[in-house]
């Protein structure tokens, strides 16, 4: 089991109400009101729903990912580019290092800012992931 929710704080159930994360001992659950039924759910089991989510839409996109993320960092260089491959190519290890780390309080400020948002059941399962989406506009 988890010991830290990732996404604490971003998620809700199907009715529209927030799910608080917590712990049992150790490990960190997210609770969905189940008609005044708490359900303790492991966060691992949401938490990596939503990150295989993220690796699918990351696959068979990396190219675009790699430019993008150089032309962010302001590096356009074949090492920045060959460094952001690899990552993008052990995505597994790097979301094994989120899930025992935690996401910064920061980043989950900024991605509930962004409009980022899981709606999960009352059984753990991921309803669904909205995301941000950049505006369309001039390539």
């Amino acid at each position: 089991m988890a010991r830290k929710a990732l996404f604490a704080g971003l998620i809700s159930d199907t009715l529209d109400r927030p799910v608080p994360a917590t712990y049992v001992g150790d490990d960190a659950v997210y609770v969905v009101d189940d008609d005044g039924f708490m359900r303790h759910i492991d966060s691992e089991l949401v938490d990596r729903q939503v990150l295989n989510n993220m690796r699918e839409m990351i696959q068979g996109h990396e190219d675009l990912i790699a430019e993008g993320t150089m032309k962010m960092l302001g590096q356009e260089d074949i090492f920045t580019k060959a460094m952001i491959e690899s990552s993008l190519e052990k995505i597994d290890e790097q979301f094994d290092a989120l899930l025992a780390n935690g996401l910064p309080e920061e980043a989950k400020a900024w991605l509930g800012l962004s409009g980022f948002r899981i709606v999960i059941d009352m059984h753990g399962q991921v309803v669904s992931v909205e995301q941000p989406s950049a505006e369309e506009g001039p390539e």
